[in-house]
């Protein structure tokens, strides 16, 4: 049987759970407001590039901004190699946005 003193543990575990729970769920929502900021931003890079027929992606910024990033990352005790992946998610995207506004612009 279990003791009251592990009822009482058990109750703070769950109470300490949900919280750490809702702490997460809170930074969730914030990334992706983020998120939906960055992708604003770079909605805009891609029209000015589809006006100015400017390629989609640049490498050598995509170059700096991973070293940027990995920097950042290790400053806060990620793991830059995440980081990394994180930005390559992200930047497939962009890119993948900005091909489909020059490709409108060329109809």
């Amino acid at each position: 049987m279990a003791s009251e003193a592990d009822d009482d543990l058990s109750v703070e575990a769950l109470a300490r759970l949900a919280s750490l729970r809702q702490s997460i769920d809170n930074i969730d929502a914030a990334l992706i407001h983020l998120l939906a900021e960055r992708f604003k931003c770079t909605q805009q890079v891609g029209v000015l590039k589809a006006q100015n027929d400017m390629p989609a992606s640049d490498p050598d910024r995509e170059k700096r901004q991973v070293t940027r990033l990995r920097g950042l990352a290790e400053q806060a005790d990620l793991d830059p190699a995440f980081a990394e992946k994180w930005f390559n998610f992200v930047v497939d995207e962009v890119i993948h946005h900005h091909e489909r506004l020059a490709s409108q612009r060329d109809e």
